[in-house]
């Protein structure tokens, strides 16, 4: 037995969207007794830190519905069905920017939200970016404004509140810390 383990005694799904599912499991508490969990299930995604031949970041400024208003992000996307995290990163790339990496970095991997879901996020640097001529189309219903930063100036978004979501920040953090080997 896994410590502190739960057993799901019954699992009932409230919503199987196209991005998540949400389910309610009644579950077997390590003692004895039982309880409730809402959990979100996730395909998993990746992050990108996509950095330019003049060592400038590249960003996406979207709207996020939940929060009502708009972030800068690093591009990012879910994985699709039976793709590996380094194919997703070059499709995300492509499609939410419109650039191209030759050989990514896997830096990190990291559960977002543990809590109530099982997202995972796979984190890559791509050095040496370049813009494709034809880019792939993005998603229809995503409206993105790219911008290139600096690494000061991402940091200077962090202050504003511009960029305020945990996979940027650590990723600026991991810039960061290269910096200072």
């Amino acid at each position: 037995m896994k410590k502190f383990e739960e057993k799901t005694i019954h699992t009932e799904t409230i919503y199987d969207g196209k991005v998540v599912k949400l389910q309610v499991d009644d579950v077997r508490l390590p003692d004895g007794n039982t309880s409730k969990r809402e959990l979100i299930k996730h395909a998993g995604a990746v992050g990108i830190i996509p950095i330019t031949k003049d060592n400038k970041i590249v960003f996406v400024e979207q709207y996020r519905k939940p929060l009502e208003k708009s972030l800068v992000e690093i591009p990012a996307g879910k994985l699709e069905d039976g793709e590996e995290p380094e194919m997703t990163v070059l499709r995300e790339l492509e499609e939410e920017t419109g650039y191209a990496a030759s050989s990514p970095t896997f830096v990190t991997s990291f559960y977002t939200s543990p809590g109530f879901a099982d997202e995972i996020m796979y984190l890559y640097m791509a050095e040496d970016v370049e813009p494709i001529e034809n880019p792939a189309a993005g998603d229809d219903d995503e409206f993105i404004e790219l911008l290139e930063l600096t690494l000061e100036e991402a940091k200077q978004c962090m202050k504003e509140q511009r960029i305020h979501d945990a996979k940027t920040n650590y990723a600026i953090m991991y810039l960061e810390s290269l910096e200072r080997m």
